[in-house]
């Protein structure tokens, strides 16, 4: 042992020492057979020295597996490390060798460009309101009585909403709700609706413009029930009596009238033919009495009193009579007969068409469609009797103040079908949030859709996209990137002719440029000076 104490092993100088078979013996074979020689010239000697040859290998390889082993793997890991020296290269090296880089070129593209608005909007119909109708002028329970309308069903102007004790709800389009009866003679905003919702389905109403309801506004209502299918509302109790009252009162007034006026003719009447011819006479008789009397020279006087009074009573017949109580027996019948018309007239307003209040629904935005139905026939109206909602599908969505600042109503959007084809829409009405005002309410109308797409569509939350800002069709663009200004500042592009990867020896031109509409990093170009076209390669890094 060492000094330190640590074993050692001794290696014997002699093999038999060990025990162990020298290499030369297990080439060989023991006792020196396997050292054949020429000279020998025997052939079996000659095989038998071969085939301790192998088996001699073979101890070498089975004794010593794990030497070999070792060995195998020290020549594999010479062989990879020769192979990975000869193909890695130093970061120096590498530099020195590599080839220049390419340009950094862009494809132009052809086709539209346009800036978009995303937002999210829910599906479904428009405006959903409840109904209450007006039930104070029935003295009765309103007990509702048919037109009970399906869910699913349309209101149109002139529809019948329900029927109530008999008596329909007709549907007019109008904001203002009816909240009392109009008859001749009353005016305001009411009266002014009703006019124009009349003329709006085609009923003349006279003076559009006014708010007074006048006869042509009662002619108006009268068709408006004509057209409904039901009778116009009746007229108070005993309207139709005061009216044949009057009626009677003013043909006795028009008798009165004549007869006054009968009267003032003949009082003012001038002398018959009879009257004149004994007035003549008379006159001729009282000359020849005058004469004989002079002739016979008794009763002169008297026969000259007597010619007198007949010339005076003929001259009376010539002279106008005074009528004046004649005249005024006339005026006062006229008079009467002025009362009588007004009396008549009153009265026939009184029986004219007019509109009650629990008889007609206005709704905003016809057609409507109804959502909801809480009456049935025979049951009492209590509360509202069904909730109807706009009849055209819109979608409902929501902005930031900063994007809806970029729209405005008209403008075009698309979202997707159940089916994923896009669908047009239009922005109909922009309105800021009332609670939140950074956020805007976005009303768009889509194109028609089928009945199937709005089964599948309502109440569901989808994707639109406006475009705020798009080209007119097909167009040039590149990057935004590739554009440079000109030495007069003039706005270019870099067009590559050749091979990209030479580098710095790559052909390029330059094509002067008109930029137009720039959207998601491209930018539209028209060439001005030079060709540019659909896949040419353009510059837009070195």
């Amino acid at each position: 042992m060492r000094e330190d104490d640590t074993p050692t092993t001794k290696i014997p100088a002699d093999p038999a020492d060990t025990g162990t078979t020298p290499f030369s013996e297990l080439i060989d074979g023991p006792d020196g057979e396997g050292r054949g020689t020429a000279a020998d010239g025997d052939t079996d000697t000659e095989a038998e020295t071969d085939t301790s040859r192998v088996s001699g290998w073979g101890r070498v390889l089975r004794g010593n597996r794990t030497l070999w082993i070792v060995a195998l793997i020290a020549v594999v890991c010479l062989v990879a490390g020769l192979l990975v020296g000869r193909f890695l290269m130093s970061p120096d090296a590498s530099s020195a060798d590599a080839p220049e880089p390419g340009l950094v070129t862009a494809p132009v593209e052809f086709g539209p460009l346009s800036n978009d608005v995303t937002l999210r909007a829910d599906v479904g119909y428009a405006d959903a309101v409840e109904v209450k109708l007006d039930t104070s002028a029935f003295s009765g329970a309103a007990v509702v009585t048919g037109q009970v309308p399906e869910v699913g069903a349309t209101l149109t102007p002139l529809s019948i909403a329900l029927e109530v004790v008999g008596r329909p709800v007709i549907v007019l389009p109008g904001e203002l709700p009816s909240y009392r009866s109009l008859r001749y003679g009353v005016s305001g905003p009411d009266v002014l609706q009703l006019k124009q919702a009349l003329a709006s389905v085609g009923i003349g109403v006279g003076d559009v413009n006014s708010d007074v309801f006048d006869r042509a506004t009662a002619d108006a209502v009268g068709q408006l029930y004509a057209q409904a299918g039901y009778p116009a509302p009746a007229p108070e109790e005993g309207s139709s009596d005061g009216v044949r009252a009057a009626e009677e009162a003013v043909r006795s007034a028009q008798t009165g009238v004549a007869d006054a006026q009968k009267a003032l003719n003949e009082a003012g009447a001038g002398p018959s033919a009879v009257e004149t011819w004994q007035a003549d006479v008379k006159v001729a008789a009282a000359q020849q009495a005058l004469a004989d009397a002079q002739t016979t020279g008794e009763g002169v006087q008297q026969a000259q009193w007597d010619l007198q009074t007949a010339h005076l009573e003929r001259e009376q017949l010539g002279k106008a009579k005074d009528t004046s109580a004649q005249r005024s027996m006339l005026d006062s019948a006229r008079a009467q007969v002025t009362s009588a018309n007004e009396a008549l007239e009153e009265a026939r307003q009184k029986v004219l068409p007019y509109l009650p209040a629990s008889e007609v629904l206005y709704l905003t935005e016809l057609p409507r469609r109804v959502d909801a139905v809480s009456v049935e026939r025979g049951s009492v109206l209590s509360g509202a009797a069904m909730t109807v909602s706009g009849a055209t599908v819109r979608l409902t969505g929501a902005a930031a103040e900063a994007d809806a600042g970029l729209l405005a109503a008209g403008a075009e959007g698309s979202f997707e079908l159940p089916d994923g084809t896009a669908h047009r829409a239009v922005i109909s009405e922009l309105k800021a949030g009332k609670e939140n005002k950074s956020r805007w309410e976005v009303l768009l109308d889509p194109d028609p859709l089928t009945p199937e797409q709005i089964s599948q569509l309502q109440g569901q939350n989808v994707r639109v996209k406006l475009a705020i800002g798009a080209t007119d069709g097909d167009v040039l663009s590149v990057p935004l990137a590739a554009l440079t200004a000109g030495p007069g500042g003039e706005s270019r592009v870099e067009v590559v002719d050749s091979d990209p990867r030479d580098g710095k020896d790559a052909k390029t031109r330059l094509v002067v440029v008109e930029p137009g509409l720039a959207a998601k990093g491209a930018v539209e170009v028209t060439a001005v000076d030079g060709d540019l076209e659909e896949n040419d390669l353009v510059v837009v890094g070195r």
